[in-house]
């Protein structure tokens, strides 16, 4: 089993068969809000990190433990730290690396709750932030500022699935010391690319997505280097967001077919990519997959594959948008991704509906814009279902 690539044989081992509690093929559920000492001895012993085990779950539960560890080495990581959601994961992450009176750099095309956590939440306590294009690496090196700890991104965006180069961010932030690349790589996940070795300093993932693959689940999962993702710990011990075992269990479930699902996910969403790109009512379609995304050169070079999520604009407006949506009968109407079943997202009505057309069209949202969340159903079934909604 290699340590540098993801295949089917170490997502169901996690790189190694190791013996688990009772002789169990699986990590058995640890349901326990404390754990006992034998001795003060083993306490303090536990307390100076020569003998580490489980005492509180707020910190620790052993099947939360072992998911940490499946997770960190599909990430390439040293370590990772699990948490109640994704957004959890990225808030404290950017609560860890930020200082009132710092300053960071957020990548456009963000999920929304991300903005607004950046844009209000880290405002009122000091920490300003610039917003600069994914494509445009000189745009970032000009915002940089003498006081610049952390630059975020997505890898790919959501929803125009934008694929910025993180290698050339990498080599940007490596000449200002302190500054941490943090990537958000949901729609990659481990299985496409390994952002930690094209340079990211954390990866995030919402475990909710690919990792667990079967909308069942919410978590979220920071990976890294042990003091980073420690620092993390932490954090999120003092704030609160603990994943519980029988979450971590449900994951490490899925983990088990990570590598079957996520490869299955890029090539049906490839084949409704180039489908969808070959129907007249299609304006545009965003899939890094295809060579008339902006990024492809990027995406080709950095990713193994290309994901789950399939964005376009259809021809007309937001009515016309919706009464696709409305069309559908395979694909369910839903705002998440990475599961089994397909989901289709208006992002105007969906994530938006709060601001006006011009205020979304501001923040690159077009009303007439449709999410797919590519399935597990054959591709050619979720094809003929999206070809009779737009051809309604």
């Amino acid at each position: 089993m290699s340590s540098d690539k993801i295949d089917q044989t170490e997502s169901v081992h996690g790189g190694d068969v190791k013996a688990l509690p009772m002789r169990s093929i699986t990590m058995p559920v640890a349901i326990a809000s404390t754990f006992r000492f034998d001795s003060t001895a083993a306490l303090q012993a536990h307390l100076r990190g020569d003998a580490p085990q489980p005492d509180y779950a707020r910190y620790s539960n052993p099947t939360v433990r072992e998911a940490e560890r499946r997770l960190a080495r599909l990430a390439g990581a040293e370590d990772a730290v699990l948490m109640a959601s994704g957004m959890a994961a990225v808030t404290t992450s950017l609560l860890t690396f930020l200082s009132a009176g710092q300053h960071m750099i957020f990548l456009s095309d963000v999920y929304r709750p991300s903005r607004e956590f950046i844009g209000a939440t880290l405002r009122r306590f000091g920490i300003q932030s610039s917003c600069v294009s994914p494509d445009d690496v000189s745009a970032i090196e000009d915002a940089m500022q003498d006081n610049t700890r952390v630059i975020f991104c997505e890898f790919p965006t959501n929803p125009h699935l934008r694929v910025a180069d993180l290698r050339a961010i990498s080599a940007l932030k490596k000449k200002r010391r302190g500054v941490q690349l943090i990537v958000d790589a949901t729609l990659a996940s481990p299985l496409n690319a390994r952002v930690l070795a094209l340079g990211a300093d954390i990866v995030i993932e919402s475990a909710t997505k690919f990792l667990s693959g079967h909308n069942d689940l919410v978590a979220g999962v920071v990976c890294g280097r042990s003091g980073r993702v420690e620092a993390v710990r932490e954090l999120r011990s003092l704030l609160g967001p603990t994943l519980d075992a029988q979450t971590a269990y449900l994951l490490l479930r899925s983990l088990k077919t990570f590598a079957l699902r996520m490869k299955a996910h890029n090539e049906h969403a490839l084949a409704v990519a180039e489908a969808l790109e070959a129907h007249p009512n299609v304006e545009r379609v965003f899939y890094p997959g295809l060579a008339s995304h902006p990024d492809h050169a990027v995406a080709s070079d950095l990713m193994s594959g290309f994901g789950g999520v399939v964005s376009f604009h259809v021809r007309g407006d937001l009515d016309a948008a919706s009464a696709v949506v409305d069309r559908v009968r395979l694909i369910q109407h839903g705002a998440s991704l990475g599961g089994a079943e397909s989901l289709i997202h208006q992002p105007a009505i969906f994530s938006y509906s709060d601001l006006t057309s011009e205020e979304r069209a501001a923040q690159g949202i077009a009303d007439n814009l449709i999410r797919v969340s590519v399935g597990l159903e054959e591709a050619t079934d979720i094809v003929a279902d999206l070809y009779q909604a737009l051809e309604g």
